[in-house]
């Protein structure tokens, strides 16, 4: 072989092993909810950071769309780093989004003007490896298109969260279809917390993993995200077993 070659040859087979080599005994780093009954279901103790995850309102109403927004502002609330929240219309509620403990000066809000542009945004953001998450609000989310999502939380190490935000029943219907996400949630707004006296107590909300990538799914009846971030378990569930209740199947991989 002629000398010369050589050493580029030799640096082409570093190079390759470098981008093909993966080391299982490093575990990536999580996201944990701070919540047994939760962090217990998922692999790893949490939120895969250098992942995609999906969050969808347990229906068409408002107040369901509302609660699977702040239980993804919530999970931002804990990351560290500045947020990229992007989305079609600028419907968000920054005051809504602080009482979750996510600062609004910590968000960087990016209006495209369709899905197409929210998704190649969302995929820049998650590339560019600076930024504690990633918001990606669309109706739609097909499987190539979340596997791009996914490979560039990878190659960042950043927070993904695709928001499924739906106007039409027709969008409704896509959420069952398969994503790339490590895992799938669903949020649904139940009544509040009573108290014993007149007034409107911390929200409640019905948090389903409906698919965890080498998990089970459960379903969880638990407190809104308070001025951390953190969800709790009502009290009088968290005195039972009732405070966690694991769904019958297991998630698909």
């Amino acid at each position: 072989m002629d000398p010369v070659s050589r050493p580029a040859l030799d640096r082409l087979r570093v190079d390759i092993a470098r981008l093909g080599a993966r080391n299982p005994a490093r575990p990536a780093a999580v996201l944990p909810f701070d919540l047994p009954a939760i962090d217990t279901r998922l692999p790893g103790g949490g939120l895969v950071r250098g992942a995609l995850h999906e969050v969808a309102g347990g229906g068409m109403d408002v107040v369901h769309g509302t609660a699977a927004a702040l239980f993804a502002a919530g999970l931002l609330a804990r990351a560290p780093g500045r947020v990229l929240w992007c989305l079609t219309r600028p419907d968000l509620f920054a005051p809504a989004l602080a009482q979750v403990g996510l600062d609004p000066d910590r968000v960087i809000y990016v209006e495209a003007g369709d899905d197409a542009s929210v998704l190649g945004c969302a995929e820049e953001g998650l590339r560019h490896g600076g930024l504690g998450g990633v918001v990606a609000e669309v109706a739609k989310l097909s499987l190539i298109a979340s596997r791009r999502l996914q490979l560039a939380a990878e190659a960042g190490g950043t927070l993904g969260l695709a928001l499924r935000r739906w106007r039409r029943p027709a969008e409704a219907s896509d959420f069952g279809q398969p994503t790339a996400a490590r895992t799938r949630w669903r949020v649904s707004a139940l009544p509040s917390a009573p108290l014993p006296v007149p007034g409107v107590g911390r929200a409640r909300w019905l948090v389903e993993l409906v698919r965890a990538q080498a998990g089970a799914s459960a379903d969880w009846v638990l407190e809104a995200c308070d001025e951390g971030g953190r969800l709790a378990v009502p009290a009088e569930l968290a005195r039972g077993p009732a405070a966690a209740t694991p769904g019958r199947g297991r998630a698909a991989s």
